[in-house]
C-alpha cells in the first residue's frame, strides 16, 4: 500500500513539472535568459508579448544581447522609441516562423532541399537556412548571416533557437 502511495505522489509531481514546462511560452523562455534582455525589451516595446504568448506554435530565432549590440550605434535605442513601433515589429516578426521547427526538422529541410531550406517568416519575407559544417546558418533578405548557437529551447507554444546576429528584411 505504501509503494502505491509513493508511486501516485511521484506521478503527480512529474505531471506538475511537465505541465509547468508546457505552460511556459516562447516569451517566458526569452525572459528567463540573461542573454536576451534586449530582445525582451524590444518585444515589449513592439507590443508583441501577448501575440507570442498565444497558442502558436512559433519557432523563434532569438538574437542575443551581443547581436543587438553589434548593430550600428543608436539603432536599438531608435527602434525602442514609440514612433518606431512598426519598424521594430517588422524586424522582430522576421525572426518568427509559424510552426514548431526543432533543430532536427531544420536540418532535415536543408538536406531535403539539397543544401538549403527557405522558410517564410511571420513578417512575410523569407529566411534561407543552410549548413556550414555542423552549424545552421540563416541568411536574411539583405545577405546578412546569423549562426544558430543554441537549439531546441522548448516552450508550450513553440521552440526557441538562439542566434548570434539580428536578421533584417528588405
Amino acid at each position: 500500500m505504501k509503494m502505491k502511495s509513493f508511486v501516485a505522489v511521484a506521478l503527480v509531481a512529474v505531471s506538475a513539472v511537465v505541465a509547468a514546462a508546457q505552460s511556459k511560452t516562447v516569451v517566458d523562455v526569452a525572459v528567463g535568459s540573461k542573454d536576451h534582455t534586449t530582445l525582451v525589451a524590444a518585444v515589449k516595446a513592439a507590443g508583441l508579448v501577448e501575440t507570442l504568448s498565444g497558442a502558436g506554435p512559433f519557432t523563434v530565432f532569438a538574437p542575443t544581447n551581443a547581436a543587438f549590440a553589434a548593430l550600428p550605434a543608436g539603432t536599438v535605442e531608435g527602434l525602442l522609441k514609440p514612433e518606431s513601433k512598426a519598424a521594430l515589429t517588422g524586424i522582430l516578426t522576421y525572426h518568427v516562423v509559424a510552426g514548431n521547427l526543432d533543430a532536427a526538422a531544420v536540418v532535415k529541410a536543408i538536406t531535403d532541399g539539397h543544401g538549403k531550406a527557405v522558410v517564410k517568416t511571420v513578417q512575410g519575407a523569407s529566411l534561407t537556412a543552410t549548413l556550414e559544417g555542423k552549424n545552421v546558418i540563416l541568411t536574411d533578405d539583405k545577405g546578412g548571416k546569423a549562426t544558430v548557437v543554441a537549439t531546441d529551447l522548448k516552450a508550450g507554444n513553440g521552440i526557441v533557437h538562439v542566434i548570434n546576429h539580428v536578421l533584417m528584411h528588405k
